[in-house]
């Protein structure tokens, strides 16, 4: 008789991860003396974490301090250094109680999906979205609700389409800068779409993961200042440059800081204590960190640049993050075997659409400019030619 298999067993891929192993096998397979393979694919900063991080977890190997578990919530002295970056940056006040360290905002989203929704519930999202988004949310037994957003709404959800909402969901994901189109939400846009989610009795979850990488377009605001019944997600995994300590955070309301901590408890205990060290350290390394994004927004314009004239011309606002959503409808209908080939034959990894939507993706890539400027400012050459212009 067969075993039976859990539905998390049908969890789709993460293609991203796919097209990492993808690039790291043509890497390895390159000749000595061949042009690198320019890594375009994946949201990982170019550089690790900043001296500062760096130096206090050495502090503390060194002393031989103890490196046991933290409380679920995380140390206190980060939960109060993460409550004064929201003092200081929004002029938010949120108490170090309502705050929660997680083993990254990948770890994030579990807790707050499952200490806000039950199994069936429907959580809205706009398409395009972060694949994990709707694929944690479908191993857990709730239903993923797509809101098809394109460039005419800014790849942004609106109110208008939240009011069409019939039945309205229990939650709503948004996420502003958005992966993978860095598009971003007004701030008056999210204090609405904040207000009627609280007046309408759906939970409000914002992403505000790519919070410090915005470019001067639109100002960052926070949901925690906007809703009183709102969860935010951020990480030190970007801005932070600290994508393998595993270390991020909640915002949470009230009534699901216990629960919260309850579930944190239980599936993790707690994240790593020496990344929690290092990350309230980060939290000090300022001018390391804007040297960082000074190089991401070169990055930026060269590529804003040079992409229309190498034959990419439909690319999304970029108003954050560190991604472009290149539309190339023009180009291919298939965006997995275009990029397979961009990576075969320019050297540049990139990442399909259908990660992001499933429904439209196959006319769509993004492309990442957070590794190194001087590799980065090699593509619209390289795509240049592959395109043969």
């Amino acid at each position: 008789m067969p075993l039976k298999v859990g539905r998390g067993a049908a969890t789709p891929p993460f293609l991203v991860m796919d097209v990492i192993a993808a690039a790291n096998a043509r890497a390895a397979a390159q000749p000595a003396g061949a042009p690198g393979i320019l890594r375009m694919e994946v949201g990982q900063p170019g550089l690790g974490a900043p001296q500062g991080a760096v130096d206090a977890a050495m502090r503390a190997l060194q002393a031989n301090a103890p490196m046991g578990y933290t409380e679920a919530l995380g140390l206190p002295s980060l939960r109060a250094r993460i409550a004064r970056h929201y003092a200081e940056h929004y002029g938010a006040s949120v108490p170090p109680a309502r705050i929660a360290v997680t083993v990254g905002a990948s770890g994030a989203f579990p807790l707050a999906f499952l200490a806000a929704f039950e199994a069936g519930d429907a959580i809205a999202m706009a398409a395009p979205f972060y694949p994990p988004y709707a694929n944690i949310l479908t191993a857990l037994g709730m239903r993923p609700q797509i809101l098809p957003c394109d460039a005419a709404t800014r790849f942004q959800p609106t109110l208008a389409m939240l009011e069409a909402l019939h039945p309205r969901p229990a939650g709503l994901i948004i996420a502003s800068p958005c992966n993978p189109a860095g598009t971003m939400l007004a701030p008056e846009a999210l204090a609405a779409i904040a207000a009627w989610c609280h007046a309408a009795g759906v939970r409000l979850i914002s992403d505000e993961i790519y919070h410090g990488l915005t470019w001067g377009t639109v100002a960052e605001s926070t949901a925690a200042a906007l809703s009183p019944s709102a969860i935010v997600v951020n990480s030190f995994s970007k801005y932070w440059s600290m994508t393998g300590w595993r270390v991020g955070w909640l915002v949470l309301p009230e009534d699901l800081a216990r629960p919260v901590e309850r579930l944190a408890q239980n599936m993790f205990i707690s994240a790593p204590h020496i990344a929690q060290v290092a990350a309230e350290a980060a939290m000090d390394c300022v001018a390391e960190l804007e040297g960082r994004k000074a190089a991401y927004a070169t990055s930026r314009a060269l590529l804003l640049d040079g992409l229309p004239r190498a034959g990419i011309d439909r690319i999304a606002a970029a108003d954050g993050a560190f991604y472009l959503w290149c539309d190339i409808s023009a180009l291919s209908n298939d965006s997995v075997a275009f990029t397979a080939r961009l990576l075969a034959e320019a050297g540049i990894a990139a990442t399909t659409g259908l990660d992001f939507d499933p429904g439209r993706g196959a006319h769509f890539m993004r492309l990442s400019y957070c590794g190194d400027a001087a590799l980065i400012a090699e593509a619209p050459a390289r795509i240049a030619r592959f395109l043969g212009r």
